[in-house]
C-alpha cells in the first residue's frame, strides 16, 4: 500500500491514528535517548543537547496530541498502544548497530570516536526520513479536516538536516559515499518497519 493511503487509512480510525502517533512519538524518544547515549562524557557540544532537547518535545508534542482524539487513549508506550510494536522497537535499534559495524569497518574507531560517528550518521538518516514522512503525514492531516498539525515537527526537522550535513562536513571530507551506504541500510529497515505497519492495518475493517 502506498504510504499516503496507509496514512489515510490510519488517520480514518480514532483508536489507530492514536497509535500512530504513539509510534511516531516513541520513534521520537527513542532517537533522542540515542543521542544523549553517544555523548561523550565531557565533549558534549551544544549542537548535540539541541538535538536531543528537541527530539524529546517531539516525543512529548505527538503524545500530547493524542489528547485531541481520546485522552484515555494510549499513556505509556506499551506494545498495545503502539502499531507493528516488534518491527516499531527494532527499527532505531537495528539501524543503529548495522551502521556501527559499517562505520567500524570503514573508519576504525575507537569506542568514543565510534558513538559519535554513530549520532552523526545515524541521526542524518533519520532526518531524512523525517523530511519525507512527516510532510506526507501533514497533508493527509489537512485533507482530512484534523485538529492534529505536526508542522512545527517539520520545521525543526529540516533545521536538524541542514546542521547534521555542517557536522558531517567536518568530520569527514567523503561523507556523502558513507551516507548513500547508511541510508540504504536505513531504506531496508524503514520498508520492514512501513510493511509490518501495513499488514497491522490492513486487517482492520472500518470502511
Amino acid at each position: 500500500m502506498e504510504f499516503h493511503r496507509l496514512l489515510k487509512k490510519i488517520v480514518q480510525d480514532g483508536g489507530t491514528h492514536a497509535k500512530w502517533l504513539n509510534t511516531l512519538s516513541f520513534m521520537e524518544n527513542a532517537g533522542a535517548r540515542k543521542i544523549s547515549k553517544c555523548e561523550h562524557p565531557i565533549l558534549v557540544s551544544q549542537i548535540q543537547l539541541k538535538h536531543a532537547a528537541e527530539e524529546h518535545r517531539h516525543a512529548y508534542y505527538l503524545k500530547k496530541q493524542i489528547s485531541k482524539i481520546d485522552p484515555e487513549l494510549c499513556k505509556t508506550y506499551e506494545d498495545k498502544e503502539l502499531l507493528a510494536s516488534i518491527a516499531t522497537r527494532q527499527y532505531l535499534h537495528s539501524l543503529d548497530i548495522k551502521a556501527c559495524r559499517y562505520l567500524q569497518d570503514v573508519f576504525q574507531l575507537n569506542k568514543e570516536d565510534l558513538k559519535y560517528a554513530a549520532y552523526l550518521f545515524v541521526t542524518y538518516a533519520i532526518e531524512v526520513r523525517a523530511d519525507e514522512l512527516y510532510p506526507v503525514y501533514q497533508q493527509v492531516l489537512t485533507e482530512e479536516s484534523s485538529r492534529i498539525m505536526v508542522k512545527s515537527i517539520i520545521l525543526e526537522e529540516e533545521g536538524h538536516l541542514e546542521e547534521m550535513i555542517n557536522q558531517l562536513n567536518e568530520f569527514s571530507t567523503d561523507w556523502k559515499l558513507h551516507a548513500e551506504n547508511i541510508l540504504t541500510i536505513e531504506k531496508g529497515l524503514h520498508e520492514q518497519w512501513i510493511n509490518a505497519i501495513t499488514e497491522e492495518v490492513v486487517q482492520l475493517d472500518y470502511a
